[in-house]
């Protein structure tokens, strides 16, 4: 390991040490602070911020589309990339000072798969029980990292359980992608897997006078499904929606068990839309983009919480039109699905 510094979180007067090897985030999440990222690869700039003191800093490879060459001369940084090699303080700016201090450590665990189903043509239902340790504690709505066996390679899935003990995950396979081809050519069960986690701080705010708005699409629907069991589980009884796309109706999956969570969930609604219905497809829901769906059935969203979680550009398009429609922008939480080197 290398020498440590000291890294001042400002507006909230955090201070950690972080080692020279690692970055600030992974630093941070390893001593229990929750902070704002997403991808963890420097490509969905949630973990941006703003270095107020110290200029050795040194970014691992990173997307110019989360950091702009011009911001990073103006002094923004991303926290997930960002190696410090003296003391520095770095101002916040997208941060929830009650989430950060509920922060859980992250922990490497071994997991044996339980069961690979095939749910749609490109989504994979993955389930791990955990061996050692037995069970993890996290919040629903996070992710872990899955190491590919043989390789130095690891991916990030959002988990759709709740249990410490069984992990599930909804996995979208890519063609030639580097876990998609091991997931869908190599994996079996019984095999054992190593996962680092929790990550992600895609988690359900405590708000119980607000409405609540879910905006999915692909395997967005993991982390989703998990705060929607937990609601369930928890009986919070939080007005809530569910609108999730999907291009056909063969590319929707745990449409009973979400179906039957109005039993649980008072007032709950799912409203599915495909976007490219086939003709003869036995379907009379909604048809065309989610957002164009959202729009018709929402007039007035002030003062709801809304979670989107799918690809980059359903939840570009969904942000600016929550805050249309009146959803306050700090409370719009997001977990855009970014592939890795072109791949998963």
């Amino acid at each position: 390991m290398g020498d440590k510094h000291r890294v001042r979180f400002e507006p909230v007067g955090i201070e950690i040490e972080v080692d020279e090897e690692q970055t600030v985030l992974r630093s941070a999440s390893e001593q229990g602070l929750m902070l704002m990222h997403g991808c963890k690869e420097g490509q969905c700039a949630a973990c941006k911020s703003f270095v107020l003191d110290g200029d050795d800093i040194e970014l691992d490879r990173y997307s110019t589309f989360a950091l702009p060459d011009y911001e990073r001369e103006e002094g923004f940084t991303l926290l997930c990339r960002a190696h410090v090699y003296e003391d520095v303080t770095i101002e916040l700016l997208n941060f929830d000072e009650e989430m950060i201090r509920s922060g859980l450590p992250i922990v490497n665990a071994v997991a044996e798969v339980v069961s690979i189903d095939t749910v749609t043509h490109d989504l994979r239902h993955l389930v791990l029980e955990l061996i050692e340790p037995a069970e993890i504690t996290f919040f629903p709505g996070q992710y872990m990292d899955i190491k590919i066996p043989g390789t130095e390679e690891s991916r990030s899935f959002s988990m759709a359980s709740t249990s410490a003990r069984v992990l599930e995950f909804i996995i979208k396979v890519y063609p030639d992608g580097l876990f998609s081809s091991f997931l869908d050519k190599s994996l079996k069960v019984g095999q054992r897997l190593d996962l680092t986690g929790p990550f992600g701080v895609f988690t359900l705010r405590d708000a119980p006078d607000s409405d609540l708005i879910f905006v999915g699409g692909g395997a967005g629907l993991a982390p989703i499904l998990a705060l929607l069991r937990s609601m369930a589980e928890r009986g919070i009884e939080r007005k809530a929606v569910f609108y999730y796309g999907a291009r056909t109706a063969k590319d929707l999956c745990f449409v009973a068990e979400i179906e039957a969570l109005k039993d649980k969930i008072p007032g709950f609604r799912f409203v599915p839309a495909l976007s490219e219905p086939v003709d003869g497809e036995d379907w009379d829901g909604e048809v065309g983009f989610i957002t164009d769906v959202l729009k018709r059935y929402e007039a007035d969203l002030r003062g709801a919480h809304a979670y989107l979680c799918g690809p980059p550009p359903m939840v570009e398009a969904a942000m600016p039109l929550l805050a249309s429609l009146g959803a306050p922008e700090k409370h719009i939480y997001y977990d855009k699905f970014t592939t890795t080197g072109g791949e998963d």
